[in-house]
């Protein structure tokens, strides 16, 4: 188990870790620097807390980890640029797609007046639902379903976050952005070729 003050060290390392990576990636991204709010946001969520016991000592490494049912954490530096190009505000509403362990949701938590969250195995999402209860994340709401459909009953949203790669833009979840909104998520095949892709809904 971690403490305090190794805890602190280790959250530091990965922060100095991300904004290398933002700048070894600033040609790619278009990003210069991580947000402030991202960055703080990234600082407080305790990532350890959402990993198995067996690999908390790497919970803080810049890279994903499994957290059981075939399932992987993003790395670190990911989940901050996902996040950051949502440019999400307080008083947004935000989908999540994909809550795995709940750590992503618990991020934009941070950043967003109410997250939505579906997890298409019930066994993660009841676990994410019980975790993100028990750390105080109370504006996030996790639900069991096919996530491609989105939430359609909190739709429109102010951006929506495709945790796991997919192979097209579904359509549903363009159709629930609001005018003016983002929705961030990977193309690609598992273990394949994958490209970062923003879609602007105007």
């Amino acid at each position: 188990m971690l403490t305090p003050n190794k805890r602190a060290a280790k959250i530091r390392d990965m922060l100095k870790t991300i904004q290398l990576e933002y700048e070894y990636t600033r040609n790619f991204t278009g990003r210069w620097a991580l947000g402030e709010s991202v960055l703080n946001a990234m600082e407080q969520v305790p990532r350890d807390e959402f990993v198995p016991p067996a690999i908390k000592p790497f919970a803080f490494d810049n890279n994903a980890l499994p957290i059981g049912d075939g399932q992987t954490i993003s790395q670190p530096f990911i989940v901050a640029l996902m996040t950051d190009l949502l440019n999400l505000e307080k008083e947004h509403s935000v989908l999540e797609v994909g809550t795995g362990s709940g750590y992503q949701a618990a991020v934009l938590s941070l950043l967003a007046k109410k997250v939505y969250s579906v997890e298409i195995l019930p066994e993660l999402a009841d676990k994410a639902r019980q975790r993100l209860d028990q750390l105080g994340y109370k504006n996030v709401d996790v639900r069991a379903g096919d996530g491609y459909q989105g939430w359609h009953e909190h739709a429109p949203f102010d951006g929506i976050l495709v945790t796991a790669a997919v192979s097209h833009v579904p359509r549903p979840l363009v159709d629930q952005l609001k005018p003016g909104a983002s929705l961030v998520l990977a193309i690609g095949l598992p273990d394949m070729h994958q490209e970062l892709m923003v879609v602007r809904k105007d």
